[in-house]
């Protein structure tokens, strides 16, 4: 348990985590974190993106700013369509990607997942909105939530959605009703709770029993919402699907949870005569924040997951349904920096010795809430200029009332960063802006696209006139 809101802020002689190393070369940009196109210019140092440099970036968007390496998130859309594709093609056919949308969704991402070759997964009326506005074929949508309202549940009905994600006993006949009176048959997969424990951080692991997600296996419900669709001749059960968390590494969770899953669908076949078609893994896969993560390339990963569905589903002698997955993180998250300006710096003394620097930057939690929230951690780097002073280490802190209000908690960074410097966060492009507030009254910042030495703004800066817009009192 933390003692603090800054964590180990207050550790007695505290030099960082240990994975933390003080760096050979303080301006090095280390290929797992950043973006494809991302490289430090030869001659001033700048870090540049698509062709762009980061300083003029700044000076005509403005900062704080996410800033997306298009060609980077396309080609990682593509990877995961091509990597499944192939993995799963001598087992049944192919397999579909899904991006969740939860990540980081706007209309023009939305195009661009369809345009690499992968569906869409919405998990509200709002994402299922940008969808539609996307003009997102129906059929490559699916809508999950675990209290979906007869609002959502209508539109995803008319718009003639590929699947809705059931995940109560209760949510069965409200959708089947819901399709009664429209005279359609709804596509449904019903999602199991089955009861693995993710290594990850407790609030994103969703297949542990205690939690708000799913229909538990070990409890009978799973089973139970199977019986209900099947009596239901307004839905079709398309299959059944599995979601264990988030930022997972490795496919051991994956494992025990397809078994599982896998037995349900092999006693619905044998039960009630029903070849359910289509089975989801979820998503989950993790990306590198840190020199601390080392996540699984795409392929190795798509080939792991279909040596696990083969085995299981020999040992159960069934066919191998249509495998589908749902990477969001792992497509935008690396894609993306968040570029932020200096404003002031502070040197404080630490209990037991030693100093910590303190880089205050433009933004903090209101555009990035995941350090406060998840104990998540990032890197960071002087992006405007090369710098030949020793590296430092500092803590890069948002502008909000919050003693919490941290953007990266433990990074070497230049000994003469200073105010008007560009600091640039990698990995900001999952669950960054999709969970960006307007906390102080601060406005969401812009998410920009470069590509080919293009910059497009995909989400505008708000502005104070914006917030003041929602006030009518």
């Amino acid at each position: 348990m933390r003692a603090h809101e800054a964590g180990a802020l207050h550790a007695e002689g505290y030099h960082g985590p240990s994975w933390l190393r003080p760096p050979g070369d303080v301006n090095e940009l280390l290929p797992q974190l950043w973006a494809r196109t991302v490289r430090r210019g030869s001659r001033c140092g700048m870090v540049k993106v698509g062709g762009v440099d980061v300083v003029a970036i700044a000076e005509q968007y403005g900062t704080p700013a996410y800033v997306v390496d298009e060609a980077d998130f396309r080609a990682r859309a593509r990877e995961y369509a091509e990597a499944f594709d192939a993995a799963f093609a001598d087992l049944c056919g192919g397999a579909d990607v899904y991006y969740a949308g939860k990540a980081f969704l706007s209309t023009a991402v939305a195009r661009w997942v369809v345009e690499e070759g992968l569906s869409l997964d919405t998990c509200s009326g709002g994402e299922l909105a940008v969808a539609l506005r996307a003009e997102v074929p129906p059929a490559r949508i699916g809508l999950h939530g675990n209290n979906k309202s007869d609002a959502e549940i209508g539109r995803a009905l008319d718009a003639g959605i590929g699947r809705i994600v059931l995940d109560s006993l209760a949510e069965v006949d409200r959708v089947a009703d819901l399709a009664a009176a429209r005279g359609v048959r709804a596509p449904v997969l019903v999602r199991v709770t089955v009861g693995v424990e993710a290594h990850t951080h407790s609030y994103i692991a969703t297949a542990h029993e205690d939690q708000k997600f799913g229909l538990s296996l070990a409890e009978g419900q799973a089973g139970e919402a199977v019986r209900r669709v099947l009596a239901r001749p307004e839905l079709e059960l398309r299959g059944l699907h599995s979601h264990i968390g988030s930022q997972i590494f490795d496919t051991q969770g994956f494992e025990l949870a397809a078994r599982r899953v896998l037995a349900l669908h092999a006693d619905v076949a044998r039960e009630h005569g029903v070849q359910m078609p289509e089975l989801d893994l979820g998503g989950g896969f993790g990306i590198a924040y840190t020199t601390e993560h080392d996540p699984l390339p795409v392929a190795e990963l798509a080939q792991g997951l279909a040596r696990i569905v083969r085995r299981e589903c020999a040992d159960l002698g069934v066919a191998v349904p249509r495998i589908s997955v749902e990477p969001g993180r792992a497509i935008a998250g690396p894609s993306t920096f968040t570029l932020y300006t200096v404003g002031t710096i502070k040197d404080v003394g630490l209990d037991g010795g030693g100093s910590r620097r303190y880089v205050a930057v433009d933004g903090g939690m209101s555009d990035n809430i995941r350090t406060a929230l998840y104990d998540a951690d990032y890197s960071a780097t002087l992006a405007n200029r090369r710098s030949d002073a020793a590296p430092v280490l500092s803590r890069v802190v948002g502008k909000h009332c919050e003693s919490g209000d941290v953007v990266v908690k433990d990074e070497f960074l230049p000994g003469d960063v200073g105010p008007g410097d560009l600091i640039a966060v990698p990995g900001t492009g999952a669950y960054c802006r999709s969970m960006a507030s307007q906390y102080n009254h601060v406005p969401r910042p812009p998410v920009l696209a470069v590509r080919d030495g293009q910059v497009r703004v995909l989400l505008r800066r708000e502005t104070e006139d914006d917030l003041l817009a929602l006030d009518v009192g």
